[in-house]
């Protein structure tokens, strides 16, 4: 009887917790599921809309809220190489590798990470570049270091350049208290692949719910041909390519001969 006493206990306060669950919920939706990369592809900007639906249980109707909308690419390993002059040539000095690193990582937020939650949520939730695991393979081991730490420092200000990773403050925009929208722009050198878009809700530094959604890029017309064969036929693909280069060696001396 004592067990069962339990059980009912137990059972009570659970019923009890989840009555008190904020009811908030996100519903989002990316204006192309579908980016087709042509040759003559030049980037692109997908818009993200979201709402918040609320019921009787949410938070009170006068409850400003924050959005951080996270859009991360396919993953690989990239290493990144160290420099230095020696003798007056420029040398690799020490690399670091990456492992499964984001190809592209965009963060959108309405405000700064900072006004949005404390540091200690901001790691926890992984907002902001500063906040991202990016695991390195130091010797035998993996592990994520500091932002400061040189190597990664150096790696998000390389893929910040060519546009592949960024963080944006104030991108997204509420068009009514619960109504938002943000773009999410697509350079043209952007990786083939799926790509996962996290959206999180905040109130008063809190994380209140959170969704996912995801889009693809895909390769179209003669460049996906190209690329499929490259894949699944390798040793062809070579050989064709090899055999094309001898080819257009052997024009070229026969136009540009001298008799």
């Amino acid at each position: 009887m004592r067990t069962i006493a339990r059980i009912a206990v137990i059972a009570a306060a659970v019923v009890a917790a989840a009555g008190d669950v904020r009811a908030e919920n996100l519903i989002v939706s990316v204006s192309n599921h579908r980016v087709t990369v042509t040759p003559n592809y030049a980037g692109e900007e997908l818009v993200l809309f979201g709402s918040v639906e609320r019921d009787a249980k949410s938070l009170p109707d006068n409850t400003s809220y924050d959005i951080v909308v996270t859009v991360t690419g396919p993953r690989s390993d990239m290493v990144t190489r160290r420099k230095e002059r020696k003798l007056g040539i420029w040398v690799n000095a020490d690399s670091r590798e990456f492992v499964a690193a984001p190809s592209y990582l965009g963060i959108f937020s309405n405000r700064t990470i900072d006004a949005i939650a404390p540091p200690d949520v901001q790691r926890r939730q992984q907002l902001g570049l500063n906040n991202v695991l990016l695991p390195q393979k130091i010797g035998h081991d993996i592990a994520n270091v500091v932002a400061s730490d040189p190597f990664r420092f150096a790696f998000v200000r390389l893929r910040a350049e060519s546009e592949l990773y960024r963080e944006q403050p104030g991108a997204v925009t509420f068009l009514t208290p619960t109504l938002f929208r943000t773009g999410i722009p697509l350079p043209a050198e952007v990786p083939i692949g799926t790509y996962n878009v996290d959206i999180k809700l905040f109130a008063n530094g809190a994380l209140v719910t959170k969704a996912e959604t995801a889009f693809e890029i895909v390769k179209v017309g003669f460049e996906q041909f190209i690329a499929n064969s490259a894949r699944q036929h390798g040793f062809l693909y070579g050989l064709a390519t090899a055999l094309m280069a001898l080819m257009t060696g052997w024009l070229a001396s026969i136009v540009f001969r001298r008799d």
